[in-house]
């Protein structure tokens, strides 16, 4: 059986639609259950002198507060530095932090205490810029770096040469179910927790360390999430901790869900970068130097900090070869709340610049911009490494880009999208209309598909037949609103023959799987879907011996042949006697009557992935998903008003294991990258408090932001075999093809003055087109 054909709907579409399926908040009441809430801090650093919680414990209805005093176990948590209190004792590092955690018999009450508490701060002047950061010599983690070949030589030897910076801002995750979680409490000082979270065993070992538990004391479950993108992976763990904390002190269940102004005003966001670069290329525009130099916000503490910015490093080529570079990094401190993973993970900000590098050496020669990013690009490489490998296969880190269809990609792009006659037509409307820009461009994704951390790339399932033929399925894997549930559904019913319908992904547990990755870095399926194959045939290779003799006795002639054994359609049978079927349930009553096991546990580990940090050398990804898009948009040169006229895309996906999932995920990473690149503009006061921290000011795409024509296609193919299904992930290389937006209006821009690079930062908001037209305006005059 395909587990392709036919794809089944998302399994939980009908309860998003019509409202039935239930989030955090939506859970059933329970006995006693207590309302929580917290108290943010006042300002964004200093000392924290006073917490007075006698007038507001007074209110009628609060049963608690609790501070750093009350904590029962460790002070500070972390994923890769334990250097973020819970509830700080003496410092305030952001302006939101919690304080205190308040827990009342209703909203109204716990409101009130929160406007009552007294807190008295010695302020300081806090630190919000990177480069404010810098000069204070103010970072999370050591100085990384990448290099390969000679970049000194490499820049001696270049024709032409150019020098820049790039800013890239910060992203607000704008998930629909802010941060939530609920707690109660079990036996022997258990604590159960349902979280909104994509990273339930980090909940379950921060809760068991704060709360000083065993992790078999702590229970963390977690149904659906309404949306994540990366910004509950750690950042889950504040809420949790504030929920099961006052389990812990008053033995009564408690919940807490953010108000969308405590989320974003107190939660991180995507890094913003500062990247400063210089590339040397010959007369082709082919690379022969580059150097870059980043420097992300990582706010307060470190969170996931440093991996994304690890990240970054690996993704600096996109999709181009570099055969001398030098690819440094660091993460500064600043008082912004901890900045953490947002789809793509590192990987949008730097190919940005690659990005940002192939548009300004096209104006600075007067080439097309495709010319100059095909004369870059990796080369086709459907194999695997030989003993000569050619020029140009290996990435800065020293993996080589093999089953490479990015050539192919963009020449099909090029031609569907009639790319030269509308470049054509845009320089021609640019030259003669005095109100209008128009931009075109084609921009290439390569992204790495593995955690680069290696312990990461592992997952457990648990598979459960039961004798009516059904089955249950469990894995660490946990759904927020991007199917893993329905894709591991297809696959595990491909395995056993048998109708998708048959076959139920349960609520995701550690009691059930334990020490398991979260479900991050795009690889959800291809971990948690190979591990419940792994199960699943493990039980069908039961079947299959049980059934081989139960044919046998029917036919003495043959020998019990399991390998001959068939299980399509609900049906099992073997070929050799094709008079003798037998339904797949009617098979596992059978079996389980003659004491067959019909449970099995699958894990599967990531094979061929490691990476030497210290050295920069190694092979963090198991393959690379690719992609390209052409994006066309009109300016107002009046207004700097921006408009998205055509989207092309075409992504290598392997072989597409349900087409309406992977469609809703290309379209929605497309459209989030396009928030990123055009509109989402994170502004701060002097203080550090959050100006743009609602709709009305922080704006996501509406649908007038939307191209007027949006194709998507997908490159059908199966080079991918050693993954579950012949699939590749999906999650977050979409995001990246809106570059080609940004990447549009710079080109639209290059028009205002000829032969000048616009110096264009990312968002491009309709201020920065105007303000950009202006400096170009300037520079004409």
């Amino acid at each position: 059986m395909d587990p392709r054909s036919p794809p089944p709907p998302h399994d939980s579409a009908l309860g998003h639609v019509t409202g039935a399926a239930p989030y955090v908040e939506d859970l059933p009441y329970l006995e006693g259950e207590l309302v929580v809430d917290f108290v943010p801090s006042p300002c964004a650093c200093g000392v924290l002198e006073i917490i007075d919680v006698e007038e507001a414990l007074a209110i009628e209805g609060v049963v608690g507060i609790y501070t750093s005093a009350d904590v029962p176990g460790k002070q500070h948590f972390g994923t890769v530095f334990e250097d973020e209190p819970f509830l700080p004792a003496q410092r305030i590092d952001y302006l939101g932090q919690p304080l205190a955690v308040i827990a009342a018999e209703s909203r109204k009450a716990a409101l009130e205490a929160r406007q009552a508490v007294r807190v008295v701060v010695r302020e300081e002047t806090p630190v919000l810029s990177l480069e404010e950061a810098e000069s204070k010599g103010l970072y999370i983690g050591p100085e990384r770096k990448i290099e390969s070949g000679n970049l000194e030589r490499g820049w001696r030897q270049a024709a032409h040469r150019l020098e820049g910076t790039f800013s890239s801002n910060g992203q607000e995750h704008f998930y629909l179910e802010s941060q939530a979680a609920l707690a109660w409490p079990g036996e022997r000082d258990d604590i159960q927790v349902h979280s909104s979270t994509q990273n339930p065993t980090e909940i379950q070992r921060v809760l068991a360390e704060v709360l000083d538990r065993r992790q078999h004391q702590i229970v963390c479950l977690v149904k659906r999430m309404g949306g994540a993108f990366g910004g509950k992976e750690t950042q889950a763990a504040l809420p949790a901790l504030m929920a099961a904390l006052t389990v812990d002190r008053t033995g009564r269940p408690a919940r807490v869900v953010y108000s969308k102004d405590d989320d974003m005003k107190s939660t991180g966001k995507r890094h913003p970068y500062l990247t400063e670069y210089r590339v040397g290329f010959d007369d082709d525009g082919r690379i022969v130097a580059a150097e870059f130099r980043m420097r992300s916000n990582g706010g307060a503490f470190a969170d996931l900090s440093t991996s994304i910015l690890e990240r970054s490093m690996l993704h600096a080529d996109n999709a181009y070869y570099l055969p001398n570079v030098s690819i440094e990094a660091r993460v500064c401190r600043t008082n912004l709340p901890p900045n953490t993973a947002f789809r793509g993970f590192g990987g949008p900000q730097a190919m940005a610049v690659i990005e940002n590098v192939m548009q300004e050496i096209a104006i600075r020669l007067g080439r097309d911009a495709l010319d100059i990013r095909l004369a870059n690009a990796y080369p086709a490489n459907l194999s695997a490494a030989t003993e000569t490998p050619p020029e140009g296969r290996f990435t800065p880190y020293g993996q080589e880009v093999i089953d490479n269809l990015l050539p192919e990609i963009l020449s099909r792009l090029e031609k569907s999208s009639e790319y030269r006659t509308r470049i054509a037509a845009a320089s021609s409307l640019n030259a003669e209309a005095p109100t209008h820009l128009r931009g075109i461009a084609l921009t290439p994704v390569k992204f790495g598909i593995s955690f680069t951390t290696k312990f990461l790339n592992q997952a457990n399932a648990l598979v459960n037949v039961y004798t009516d033929g059904t089955v249950q399925v469990s894995t660490g894997a946990t759904e927020m609103g991007q199917g893993v549930n329905t894709k591991i559904a297809q696959l595990v019913a491909a395995e056993l023959g048998i109708a998708v319908e048959d076959v139920a992904v349960t609520i995701t547990s550690t009691e059930k799987n334990n020490n398991t990755s979260p479900t991050a870095a795009s690889a959800g399926t291809d971990l948690n879907g190979t591990a419940a194959v792994r199960a699943a045939a493990a039980i069908r290779a039961r079947l299959s011996d049980f059934a081989a003799r139960l044919f046998a006795e029917h036919s003495p002639e043959l020998e019990p042949s399991p390998a001959d054994v068939r299980f399509e359609s609900g049906v099992v049978y073997d070929p050799r006697r094709p008079d003798e079927r037998i339904p797949f349930a009617e098979l596992c009553d059978r079996a389980r009557r003659e004491r067959v096991d019909l449970g099995a546990r699958g894990f599967y580990a990531t094979p061929g992935v490691d990476f030497d940090r210290d050295a920069g050398r190694g092979e963090p990804f198991y393959y690379f998903t690719t992609g390209a898009c052409v994006a066309e948009v009109l300016i107002d040169r009046l207004t700097g008003a921006l408009r998205i006229e055509r989207l092309d895309a075409l992504l290598d996906l392997g072989r597409v294991l349900n087409l309406g999932i992977e469609r809703g995920q290309a379209i929605g990473g497309l459209i989030q990258g396009i928030g990123w690149v055009t509109a989402e503009e994170l502004v701060y006061g002097d203080g550090g408090e959050l100006l743009s921290s609602s709709p009305t000011t922080y704006k996501i795409p509406g649908i007038t932001d939307l191209p007027r024509v949006l194709n998507l296609d997908f490159l059908d193919n199966d080079l991918n075999r050693r993954n579950v299904g012949s699939g590749k992930a999906v999650g977050e290389p979409p995001l990246m093809l809106a570059l080609s937006v940004w990447a549009a209006v710079k080109h639209a821009l290059s028009f205002v003055a000829p032969g000048e690079i616009p110096d264009l930062r990312l968002p491009a908001t309709h201020e920065e087109i105007l303000l950009c037209i202006s400096r170009m305006e300037s520079l004409r005059r």
